[in-house]
């Protein structure tokens, strides 16, 4: 199964401009994820840029690049259009979307989402992590995968959100925002406009599951931290600083 990571990385951001330049314990972010995803042995992996400075920098931590548009609304549409330069044969056939501001992002993880479409069922694999923090149960911004369990560590999604769900006891999964798409599911999915519970909720994968794909999760234990926010990007300095102690 050929494989291609892709790592969306917009330069613009609002509540943290520059964001994967940022530097972390002597590299950039973009760079910290780029290492991971390519320690997880799956294929050749391509950061998307859209902007030259990014592009720069990634080439000269001797990563691949490739130059997309500014105006994408969603980090989907830049990895299609990325997928479409670097493998304009169709020669592809699984897209990993690891996103720029994940850096400590495990890349036994980063498998564990490929693993998932060894079933044929399966048209996209994600990543859960059982929620233990009590105030993680109410977040909004905690995503909240709804599912059927299969095995022991893997659900079929049935809905996400951010609302606590589902009501009675038992456990509540954390959606991590980590997709391994088989490429006629990404060409599919990119080709949708986006759905009703998609918008209500503003969770994209929503619009995956009401057009009848199947998205399975699996469960991992840790769930990496992303970098959105002042405060994110200074607690992965301290965790990669503490990391590359020797």
């Amino acid at each position: 199964m050929s494989t291609l990571v892709l790592i969306p990385a917009r330069l613009a951001s609002t509540r943290l401009p520059g964001k994967p330049l940022s530097d972390i314990a002597g590299k950039p972010m973009v760079v910290r994820v780029a290492e991971q995803a390519a320690a997880a042995n799956l294929g050749r992996v391509v950061v998307a840029v859209d902007a030259q400075q990014t592009f720069d920098v990634v080439s000269a931590h001797g990563f691949e690049a490739v130059m997309t548009d500014v105006g994408h609304e969603s980090g989907s549409d830049r990895i299609y259009q990325a997928l479409n330069i670097v493998d304009p044969n169709g020669r592809t056939e699984t897209v990993v979307n690891v996103q720029g501001d994940l850096p400590t992002v495990e890349p036994r993880i980063i498998r564990a989402a490929v693993d998932l479409l060894r079933d044929p069922a399966v048209d996209i694999g994600t990543l859960g992590v059982v929620i233990t923090r009590e105030e993680e149960r109410r977040n909004e911004n905690v995503v909240k995968i709804v599912g059927s369990p299969l095995e022991e560590e893997r659900l079929r999604a049935l809905y996400f959100t951010r609302a606590t769900a589902p009501w009675g006891d038992g456990p509540l999964y954390h959606h991590v925002g980590l997709y391994a798409y088989r490429r006629a599911a990404l060409e599919r999915f990119v080709s949708l406009q986006p759905s009703t519970l998609e918008r209500r909720e503003r969770l994209e994968q929503l619009r995956a599951l009401e057009a009848g794909m199947r998205i399975d999760a699996a469960i991992v234990d840790a769930v990496p931290l992303g970098v959105d926010t002042a405060e994110d990007l200074e607690r992965a300095r301290h965790l990669l600083s503490r990391n590359n102690q020797p």
